[in-house]
């Protein structure tokens, strides 16, 4: 049904005005990674995100769909029904509306691309005066646990040197490889990553009172709000290390020794490692880490996997990969190294029989 008013083209969709056919109404969304969904008076529902790579699902049946965004700060993706990604750039305050759509069912997925880690934004839903289609729920779910590699930073850069708005653009979270990994088994997933952060350690020592431990626990980064669900994973990746050891210790920081420094990482990944296992105690655990830094990442992580195995956890296995080209920004893995990793977890998870 053709309700919405007369619009204008931006990108391949419509700048809907704020006037709406008063049948139009919210329809119901799955939410792919972690959001804080509110609700207003009129029962509509809000999500907003700070982590890499969420995403909203629906699936209709018309040939009316409107979005509504609030959010000046992240890049996205819409792909409907299949079809080849269709680019909404920090879309502000905007209602878009998609044209063209033929009469029938269609399902429709907005996906975030960008990082953002000290602000947030909000989705506030698919609308149509079509009626709603129920999607099948996925069996499968799998969460990714990293740093930038895990993030995806500035894979789709053609150089090496990027400035900030270039390392922004060139992020594309949702060609990072946990993503195509959970999309080859068809599974959720959730990208619980954050560019230069580490078990014990930042990059370069930065912000030292803070870790990717210290920020896994909540819903947005910069927030109070403790994530709380029925998120179950199968499969749980943990690519963490590359910050910690990837630059020598400053004469400020508290380890004295990178003896020191080893020491403490081992320690608080296999707690962190232990305290997953305990909440999802039928989860495989695979840990990732890259023969960088003449070894000394894999060898810390295989010392974990070592305490792990010593606890008694049988459900854990350790990936050491190596060969990227590592064209993306700031000699980071590139999409192409992407599609690598993302192949030694699926042919990993293959073997163990995972799925």
């Amino acid at each position: 049904m053709k309700k919405f008013f007369q619009y204008s083209l931006l990108c391949g969709f419509a700048i809907a005005p704020s006037l709406w056919a008063a049948d139009v109404q919210q329809l119901p969304a799955h939410v792919g990674g972690r959001v804080l969904e509110s609700m207003a008076a009129d029962g509509s529902k809000a999500y907003e995100y700070s982590w890499p790579a969420v995403y909203f699902e629906t699936a209709f049946n018309g040939d009316s769909l409107s979005l509504k965004f609030d959010d000046d700060q992240n890049n996205f993706q819409l792909i409907v029904d299949g079809a080849a990604p269709v680019a909404i750039n920090k879309p502000g305050k905007q209602d878009y509306q998609v044209p063209n759509l033929s009469a029938g069912k269609h399902t429709v997925r907005l996906e975030k691309i960008s990082e953002t880690q000290s602000n947030s934004g909000r989705f506030l839903g698919f609308y149509s005066d079509d009626k709603p289609v129920k999607l099948p729920a996925r069996k499968r779910q799998i969460e990714f646990i990293g740093d930038s590699y895990t993030v995806g930073y500035g894979n789709v850069s053609s150089s090496r040197e990027c400035n900030d708005a270039q390392l922004f653009s060139t992020t594309n979270s949702q060609l990072a490889f946990g993503p195509l990994t959970a999309k080859h088994f068809n599974a959720d997933y959730q990208i619980n990553a954050s560019s230069g952060f580490g078990i014990v350690r930042n990059y370069n020592g930065h912000s030292p009172e803070k870790s990717l431990i210290g920020l896994y626990p909540f819903t947005l980064h910069a927030n109070n709000f403790v994530y709380n669900s029925n998120w179950q994973p199968q499969v749980v990746v943990i690519g963490l290390g590359t910050n910690d050891f990837s630059t020598p210790l400053n004469a400020n920081e508290r380890w004295k020794t990178r003896e020191e420094l080893q020491q403490d990482y081992i320690h608080k990944y296999t707690e962190f490692v232990k305290s997953l296992q305990r909440k999802n105690p039928k989860a495989e655990f695979v840990l990732m880490a890259s023969d960088h830094v003449n070894g000394e990442i894999a060898n810390q992580v295989a010392k974990v996997l070592e305490n792990l195995k010593a606890s008694g956890m049988k459900r854990v296995d350790f990936i050491k990969f190596s060969g990227l080209d590592l064209q993306g920004c700031h000699w980071h893995p590139s999409a192409k190294d992407d599609q690598l990793l993302a192949d030694l977890i699926i042919k990993h998870l293959q073997n163990k029989k995972v799925w």
